[in-house]
């Protein structure tokens, strides 16, 4: 019997913006961007846009706590510190992302998002 393949998520570089396939029993090792070989920190929350929430929250094959947030808010502000503990405690099982409504209001508009912030985890 072969050995279950280890649970895949995609990210975007912070850096140069390619969207990348990260293995999450690597997550830990600070894995390198394919195209700038820049490190891809799963340790802490990872940005995610419109574009890329489709790949990277809904056909994730871990679970994903998603914090919906804007700049402007200071209990966004307050929780940030929380958000990046439970990032680094669960990296390789957990994948923690933000999304900026203000940049992407078509899907707070389309997850019901009426306050900020709201934290919703996918699986």
């Amino acid at each position: 019997m072969s050995p279950t393949p280890a649970p895949q998520v995609h990210v975007r570089c912070g850096f140069c913006l390619t969207l990348n396939r990260v293995s999450m029993d690597r997550a830990g090792d600070r894995p390198k961007c394919g195209k700038c070989q820049r490190p891809i920190l799963l340790d802490r929350p990872v940005k995610v846009e419109a574009d890329d929430f489709q790949r990277t929250v809904l056909e994730s094959q871990v679970p994903v706590l998603v914090d919906f947030y804007a700049d402007w808010c200071a209990p966004c502000r307050m929780l940030a510190p929380h958000l990046d503990q439970v990032a680094t405690q669960g990296v390789g099982r957990l994948l923690v992302v933000k999304v900026d409504s203000d940049r992407a209001p078509e899907l707070a508009q389309r997850f019901g998002i009426r306050g900020l912030p709201t934290v919703v985890l996918f699986r």
